[in-house]
């Protein structure tokens, strides 16, 4: 059971890791360059929750750990994922339209998918407090349908990183805020 949710938190790091040591193509253009800064400052402090939170997902999911700890863990990160997502969100919204081709398109569907993430996580911090961890049994069967839904979240970030790859916003990749250490 652990083991399943730990392969779907591994899956759920992609995005954070697509972002620790890509660099996109410099084209010079320091409008793009001062957009990107403005948006991976406002970026960096949530990248590094995010990882710091995939950290403890994996830690907890690997571990023998009480169901109480299982809970009160991913019902934390669930949270703290959400609002991190949310507040990109909101960062690459307030940093204006990106002046890159096709910008304000790209920016609105990685906004979007975003949002959707966003939901995603508070739908599974929903999900796992609903849980009984008094019994173990059912605490498993809904730990499985949590696992489940983070594949599927997991399966979001991807789709959202490769928005960002496939636009003129993977000028992103070449500040420094965007660029959080991949673990070990």
């Amino acid at each position: 059971m652990n083991k399943k949710l730990a392969a779907a938190v591994s899956c759920g790091a992609v995005l954070m890791l697509a972002l620790s040591g890509c660099g996109g193509d410099d084209d010079g253009d320091k409008k793009a360059d001062a957009w990107a800064k403005k948006v991976c400052d406002k970026w960096e402090p949530q990248l590094t929750k995010i990882k710091t939170t995939n950290d403890d997902l994996k830690r907890v999911a690997s571990q023998s750990s009480k169901p109480e700890e299982v809970q009160s863990t991913d019902s934390a990160a669930f949270q703290t994922l959400s609002d991190s997502y949310k507040s990109m969100a909101a960062s690459l919204t307030a940093a204006g339209e990106a002046p890159v081709k096709d910008g304000k398109s790209a920016q609105d569907s990685v906004v979007k998918s975003y949002g959707e993430i966003s939901k995603g996580y508070t739908d599974l911090k929903t999900k796992i407090d609903a849980l009984d961890p008094k019994d173990q049994a059912k605490f498993a069967d809904g730990l499985q349908q949590v696992a489940s839904g983070l594949t599927e979240v997991a399966a979001n970030e991807t789709a959202s990183k490769e928005k960002l790859n496939s636009t003129g916003l993977k000028v992103i990749y070449t500040q420094k805020g965007c660029q959080v250490s991949a673990p070990k």
